[in-house]
């Protein structure tokens, strides 16, 4: 089970696959022998997710196109939830920065911590995988992959096989009865990319997350002529401008007119469905795929990354996530970890016991406050096993917290706050011109 590793994969280098990659080189740097990393990445460029591309639908291998980032995105969240302790915002930008950063500048931040690294002599770009099994025989994994540029195959052998392909890009499309014949255009927020384009348009957006909290802001600031948010289970319940308004899940539509549960009715010209992701790993056989809803622990992955029926296969960042960054280093450490032998992998009693523990404190949870310290709680157990750089893992909880409270305040304005790090005690500054006012500050 605990395998010697002469040679490991890595799928994927978004920012899990990137700090696995760094989390080998920090252990190489003190004299560790590493094994051979492999790291296939379909896309041109490393980044993940994080890698804004015009295109939707495929690219130009006929590839389904990975990124969900568009034009005039901005963080979320502060800045400072998500500081790299080895890395901080201070070292990169040279002087304080706003705390919410457009996507171009957080990407710029992530990347600019591994390109010191020499991450990049690991990695096959363009390169597909296209099956992962485990052959019994010779005891380590079958890896079929595809060099999209010259459409060749190539079959590799690996020890361990870590899966850092993410899950926001496989979009989850519900169906709506009459939505076929809708006389308007329908699009799920992977494949939205400007909302200059809903300027004076009426707008629905099916869902009550994240994604749909943001694309209605983008669509208000420029300039849609109303919103509407459709959620299934209960509204989100900020405090929204006029021209927002929030209302039971989506019934049916006929010809322009959508019909909603309450029994209200709006007529719109765009519906845009902000309905989540599919964790989707097409290249993975039944036997060894993660089966999973987007939450805070799989039921399929000890210490919510190893899979259970086979341990040397790790999926990364699979969790509902609240601290990202970190919390991908947390469980890049500790793979690497268990990969040179430090960390003994239990055997599946003790595994299943442990999953166990974990799930009853998941089904416990009942607010996203509650889901922060669940995953301040994970991510000190796994950083207390490995020499993973610490930080005040509480200051960014007191953070996150204060986030919500902030959206609840004041939806429009939240991103114009100031905050302190709690790694290096550096203030933000203000932004230059107010979140509403930044139309052309992304492009």
């Amino acid at each position: 089970m605990d395998r010697k590793a002469s040679r490991i994969a890595i799928i994927g280098a978004g920012p899990c696959g990137l700090s696995q990659m760094l989390a080998f080189v920090k252990a190489e740097a003190t004299g560790v022998q590493i094994p051979e990393i492999v790291c296939f990445e379909k896309q041109e460029d490393w980044g993940g997710l994080w890698n804004f591309s015009w295109q939707t639908g495929i690219d130009k291998f006929g590839e389904s196109v990975h990124s969900s980032m568009y034009r005039h995105l901005w963080i979320n969240g502060p800045k400072e939830c998500y500081e790299f302790p080895d890395y901080t915002f201070d070292k990169h930008f040279s002087k304080p920065v706003p705390s919410y950063l457009t996507r171009e500048a957080f990407r710029e931040y992530i990347l600019g911590r591994v390109k010191e690294s020499n991450l990049r002599r690991f990695i096959l770009f363009n390169n597909a995988v296209r099956l992962v099994e485990f052959d019994q025989e010779k005891d380590q994994f079958k890896v079929r992959v595809e060099d999209l540029a010259s459409g060749k195959h190539r079959i590799y052998l690996f020890d361990y096989v870590i899966v850092a392909t993410g899950h926001f890009s496989t979009p989850h499309v519900p169906d709506f009865e009459g939505i076929e014949r809708f006389t308007g255009r329908v699009l799920h927020s992977h494949d939205f990319r400007d909302a200059e384009q809903f300027a004076g348009l009426n707008l629905l957006i099916v869902g009550g997350s994240y994604s749909a909290e943001d694309i209605a802001l983008q669509s208000y600031k420029f300039g849609a002529k109303s919103i509407i948010i459709s959620y299934r289970t209960k509204p989100i319940g900020f405090n929204w401008p006029k021209g927002i308004e929030e209302v039971p899940i989506l019934m049916h539509i006929e010809d322009n007119i959508a019909h909603f549960k309450d029994g209200s009715q709006r007529k719109v010209d765009v519906i845009v469905l902000c309905t989540g992701y599919q964790h989707h790993f097409p290249f993975i056989p039944d036997t060894l795929r993660l089966f999973t809803s987007n939450r805070q622990y799989p039921s399929q992955l000890y210490k919510g990354m190893l899979f259970q029926d086979q341990p040397r296969l790790i999926y990364l960042g699979m969790q509902n996530q609240f601290f990202s960054l970190t919390l991908f280093d947390a469980q890049a450490w500790y793979a690497r970890d268990v990969i040179l032998r430090r960390i003994r992998i239990p055997e599946l009693e003790e595994r299943t016991i442990d999953i166990a523990k974990w799930k009853a404190r998941e089904s416990l949870i009942t607010s996203p406050l509650e889901g922060v310290d669940f995953q301040a709680s994970y991510m000190e157990e796994l950083m207390d096993s490995t020499d993973c750089t610490p930080f005040n893992v509480k200051g960014v909880v007191a953070l996150l917290k204060g986030w919500e409270h902030d959206k609840k305040e004041d939806i429009l304005g939240y991103r114009d706050k100031t905050f302190t790090s709690p790694i290096t005690g550096t203030r933000s500054v203000a932004p230059s011109v107010l979140w509403i006012n930044a139309k052309s500050q992304a492009k």
